[in-house]
């Protein structure tokens, strides 16, 4: 059987998502999740996660410079103008570097602070860790803070998923994994998980994200209860509690088992 790591993304972003991860942590249906750090109530959240992870869960740092939450930092990082916008004025060398560099420094410590070690790995929320311009202030924070961790590239088999969102990312990722290897950070052999979140059947799309994944290989998903919290900071609702139950139900085995993996 084939080792598969299986991430819920954006712990701490809202009550609704974290209790969902935590609950199918201590199901064994997942075996690792990645923290936001801004996210509300971090101490208490990570006490919560710490207290029913089991031996072997891996927790990492879901480096967030998008979104709703509210930066730790200078606010000119400017989390609510999006992904598209970031990715735009990272190609014309128009970021804030120095500004970045001091967020995601600060999420660092808060990591450290909240789970008293080092994260064991290293993403980001929409992705924006692989964007030039923030890749390498990524890789050098791992260097710094966290020495023994992995970083998240998001290239497979099938590109990171499904459509044209998983190939985007996947051609985002070459950069950031040539990166690594000079800097000798270990990443993950594949990726998969992204997907349209209106397309619905998750059901149907989960069994697709293990084609043709290796060994050790990392799939992303985003369980979730919607709450108020949730949807003050978060466009993405429904497709958090059809995960949710999907991940919980009978078919998720079923469909591990039928592709040869099993959570490591």
């Amino acid at each position: 059987m084939k080792r598969l790591i299986l991430c819920a993304d954006d712990y701490a972003l809202a009550p609704g998502v974290s209790r969902a991860i935590r609950d199918l942590a201590a199901a064994g249906r997942l075996n690792a999740t990645s923290v936001m750090t801004p996210g509300p109530d971090l101490s208490e959240e990570a006490a919560r996660l710490l207290a029913v992870a089991p031996p072997g869960f891996q927790i990492g740092l879901h480096v967030t410079l998008t979104g709703g939450l509210t930066p730790l930092t200078a606010p000119s990082i400017a989390f609510a103008e999006g992904i598209g916008s970031l990715l735009v004025r990272s190609h014309l060398r128009r970021l804030d570097r120095p500004a970045i560099a001091v967020e995601i420094a600060a999420q660092m410590a808060a990591f450290l602070a909240a789970f008293g070690r080092p994260p064991d790995f290293v993403d980001g929320h929409q992705h924006a860790h692989l964007l030039p311009g923030i890749r390498d202030l990524v890789v050098s924070a791992v260097e710094r803070h966290a020495p023994s961790a992995w970083i998240r590239q998001c290239s497979g088999p099938r590109g990171a998923g499904e459509g044209i969102k998983g190939r985007i990312i996947a051609g985002l990722s070459r950069g950031l994994k040539r990166l690594a290897a000079r800097h000798g950070i270990p990443t993950n052999p594949a990726f998969s998980g992204a997907y349209d979140f209106a397309s619905g059947d998750f059901a149907a799309i989960f069994p697709r994200f293990l084609t043709g994944l290796p060994d050790g290989a990392v799939v992303m998903v985003h369980p979730g209860v919607v709450d108020a919290a949730l949807k003050q900071v978060d466009p993405v609702h429904a497709p958090r509690e059809r995960e949710r139950d999907y991940l919980a139900g009978d078919d998720f085995p079923q469909a591990l088992a039928a592709a040869g993996f099993h959570l490591a």
